[in-house]
């Protein structure tokens, strides 16, 4: 069974959700704040974590900041706020997906099933390798962490997943389509907006802002490639 948690301070729609999603063999553990939410992400061990955007004293937005510092669980935000603007800042902080209140709660579970999927196929990714090097640029797969020149750089979901799908495919042209299929279960025209965004700030975090490109070259009218030199035992 499948374990979610879900924290909501609206205890009949959670009670609701519950019950709705057990007939898909989901466990809902529910909690209606901040505090008890992130101490029963420790003790529930949740496959994902469905988490509202308001909420009382911490709002979704801090709370993801905090749980992406330390875990790479799949997130998926609940708002009531249709704005472009506030999904692409849950992106980037680290939400998988982010759904828009009123909505059907099968549509719920087919995003939910959409993101466990892309999970999965993110711990399977490499054919079983656990990290990809390069010059100056180390990628770790299973533990999700990036250095660069020996140096730890924090990244966001969205920057990880981007630039491991990227390296994936060094020195191949990618379009944004491309992109977005690897990336799929977001809005197309979303995802095209949080992927320039996310580039250019991947770019300033791993210290590649300079001309010619160390590791990401904007393919104009295109999309990216990734121009990384193999590491020289990968060589």
């Amino acid at each position: 069974m499948t374990t979610i948690l879900l924290i909501d301070d609206d205890r009949r729609h959670s009670e609701l959700l519950k019950t709705y999603l057990g007939r898909f063999g989901i466990d809902l553990v529910c909690a209606p704040d901040a505090d008890t939410g992130l101490a029963r992400l420790e003790s529930a061990e949740p496959d994902l974590l469905l988490l509202d955007v308001m909420l009382p004293r911490r709002d979704g937005f801090e709370i993801c900041r905090e749980v992406r510092r330390k875990s790479s669980i799949p997130i998926v935000m609940l708002t009531a706020r249709d704005d472009v603007i506030d999904r692409v800042s849950g992106l980037e902080l680290g939400a998988d997906d982010y759904v828009c209140k009123p909505f059907e709660p099968r549509e719920l579970v087919a995003r939910i099933q959409s993101v466990l999927r892309r999970a999965e196929a993110r711990a399977e990714a490499g054919g079983g390798r656990r990290q990809l090097d390069f010059d100056g640029l180390r990628i770790q797969l299973d533990a999700r962490t990036v250095s660069v020149d020996g140096a730890p750089v924090e990244l966001t979901s969205m920057e990880f997943d981007l630039l491991g799908v990227l390296a994936r495919n060094a020195g191949r042209k990618m379009s944004r389509d491309e992109i977005q299929a690897e990336l799929r279960g977001i809005d197309a025209s979303l995802l095209t907006r949080a992927v320039d965004i996310a580039v250019s700030r991947l770019r300033h975090k791993i210290g590649d802002t300079g001309k010619p490109a160390r590791f990401i070259q904007t393919v104009w009218g295109h999309g990216y490639a990734f121009v990384g030199r193999p590491a020289a035992d990968d060589a």
